[in-house]
């Protein structure tokens, strides 16, 4: 009888080094000056440099079921973003610039293939929001998930000067509420919409809409944050876009949203026609087309809007701010 070993039982770490070493390159892509020279230690190295009272912002969240349609399709690279964004656009509402980003991956088996593509992803994210992949987990767990499958989550931390912190105090009657262009579904909503849509029986054009990585919002808001006096950003995630473009919002404020002033996306039509679902559960559960609000005063609107498009990020004016 073979003699057990750590690898007999499931667990491959030189494979996994293997893979690792692999990725170095890549990795670095996403390096910032701030990023003290690699270690193989325990944690990563980051000094915090060009801030006079800094406010440090950390996230945490995870892609939820939307990985079963990745899983379906074999697309690793589109989650890898997810994950990257779901933290970074967190961050980016308090005006915050995320500075690194850390995940944590767990499977039951090494798949080297699906795992470069979900890191391939999650470096594009990291890049697109300017901030270091620092570090992360990769852990094995034989038996534990079925085979093929893993799951993922990601950790962002940033940083704003105190006096910069976005955080609502500012809101007044009469500012404006502008809804900034999701990437469709984006990440929320999955449990719901693989009851309508089974991934089993999903057809490829569909799955790869549904697919869509989210978008990452970050340089065009710090852009804006940086040269108007936004009061307020809410990321349109878990909870739909009812409840959460209430995030940043004073409890002594109200918003009220305009119907019919942007475009649902045809993709959020279907769905609702298909599950039967009412406006209630619709908008209490999906971004119906937006994935981040910034409410601003009225005169800052236009110039906002013109450098959104440079951005090449669609925005509708869908609310304003009451008693």
């Amino acid at each position: 009888m073979a003699r057990l070993t750590y690898k007999r039982a499931g667990v491959d770490e030189a494979l996994e080094k293997s893979l690792l070493s692999s990725l170095q390159s890549l990795f670095r892509t996403t390096r910032r000056p701030e990023v003290l020279k690699e270690t193989e230690r325990f944690a990563g190295l980051f000094a915090l440099r060009r801030y006079r009272n800094p406010i440090l912002v950390s996230g945490c969240d995870g892609v939820g079921t939307k990985l079963r349609y990745a899983f379906r399709m074999n697309d690793h690279t589109s989650v890898g973003v997810d994950c990257v964004a779901m933290n970074v656009n967190d961050v980016v509402t308090f005006g915050a610039e995320p500075l690194f980003f850390l995940d944590y991956v767990a499977t039951g088996r090494l798949r080297p293939k699906a795992l470069r593509g979900l890191f391939r992803g999650m470096v594009r994210g990291c890049r697109e929001a300017g901030c270091a992949l620092l570090g992360g987990e990769m852990a094995q767990m034989p038996s534990f998930y079925k085979e093929g499958e893993y799951d993922v989550a990601g950790f962002c931390v940033g940083v704003v000067e105190k006096g910069r912190l976005i955080d609502g105090k500012d809101v007044r009657k009469g500012d404006l509420i502008l809804g900034l262009a999701s990437n469709g579904v984006q990440s929320n909503g999955f449990s719901l919409i693989r009851k309508v849509y089974p991934e089993k029986t999903i057809r490829n054009t569909l799955a790869r809409q549904l697919l869509r990585p989210t978008r990452i919002y970050v340089k065009p808001i710090l852009t804006l944050s940086r040269r108007f006096h936004v009061k307020a950003i809410s990321h349109i995630t878990g909870g739909g876009l009812y409840n959460r473009v209430f995030q940043n919002i004073p409890s002594k404020r109200h918003a009220i949203l305009f119907r019919g002033s942007w475009p649902v996306p045809k993709l959020f039509r279907d769905l609702q026609r298909k599950g039967r679902l009412n406006d209630e559960t619709m908008f209490t559960t999906f971004n119906m087309g937006i994935g981040m609000t910034v409410v601003c005063s009225r005169k800052d609107v236009v110039p906002i809007q013109s450098i959104l498009r440079r951005f090449k990020v669609p925005s509708w004016i869908i609310g304003e701010i009451v008693e």
